[in-house]
């Protein structure tokens, strides 16, 4: 991994940093693949119980590099880089809701078009109070189609539509109101209110969250019926762990859990 990605672990809470802040962290093919190699690594890790995403500099992430897009779509084969490009966006995208641990967003600035994916596409976020967010690539002539797919997941439909076709930015405070992030905080104060949620999720046990996290995405776009099905066989997998037995002992005795 090179530095355009910075990685470190306090307890059993991974750091990526997004580290180009030149280029506003662009989320270059560069970028995209570093993101890609350290999140599937961290898949593997039972010692990781929660991944918190911050950046370096103003911008949290401008979206795609402009020029690399420009440069690509000159070449001979520039349909054919614009496809590989936005297919492992794509990856990476899915990656993030398909990893065993939550993804917690730390936006201290500007997240635009695929910026704006990428905090949609997290679990959880948390913002600065002077973050911005919005999918403005319809103010260059280009329809933020794929940000569109975590943004319309992530807040009302009628609110998003507004925001691809209009190209305008949300403050943190109307972000929070509509749900694409959880918290709001100053600027001195972000990164101990992100890491205040990561402890408090990684405090839990590791098992109960692996699979919760997995049903909750996996029953977002099921039909009702399907829904409960699958959430009620995902508690049975829970219940029957010893970690959960031990868990409802303790609290029926009024004691502390012993997960060791």
């Amino acid at each position: 991994m090179d530095q355009l990605l910075t990685s470190s672990q306090t307890g059993h809470i991974a750091l990526l940093t997004l580290n180009d802040p030149s280029r506003y962290n662009a989320l270059s093919l560069q970028m995209i693949e570093n993101l890609i190699d350290a999140l599937t690594r961290i898949a593997g890790q039972d010692d990781i119980r929660v991944v918190i995403l911050a950046a370096q500099g103003k911008a949290f992430s401008a979206g795609h590099d402009l020029r690399q897009m420009v440069e690509g779509t000159e070449a001979d084969d520039g349909a054919d880089r614009m496809r590989h490009l936005f297919d492992r966006c794509a990856t990476l995208m899915q990656l993030i809701t398909a990893l065993p641990q939550p993804v917690i967003a730390q936006v201290q600035g500007i997240a635009t078009a695929a910026g704006c994916q990428l905090v949609a596409s997290c679990d959880m976020a948390v913002a600065a109070d002077t973050a911005r967010f919005g999918v403005n690539g319809v103010s260059l002539g280009l329809f933020c189609a794929t940000p569109m797919v975590a943004l319309t997941r992530a807040i009302p439909p009628k609110a998003a539509f507004e925001m691809l076709t209009t190209g305008d930015f949300i403050s943190a405070a109307r972000a929070r109101e509509l749900g694409l992030i959880n918290r709001v905080a100053t600027p001195d104060d972000l990164q101990a209110a992100t890491m205040q949620l990561a402890d408090s999720v990684a405090a839990k046990l590791p098992a109960a969250i692996r699979l919760g996290k997995a049903a909750f995405h996996r029953q977002m776009n099921q039909p009702l019926d399907m829904a409960y099905q699958g959430a009620g066989q995902t508690m049975c997998d829970n219940v029957m762990l010893p970690d959960t037995i031990e868990g409802m002992r303790a609290f029926l005795e009024k004691r502390p859990p012993d997960w060791g």
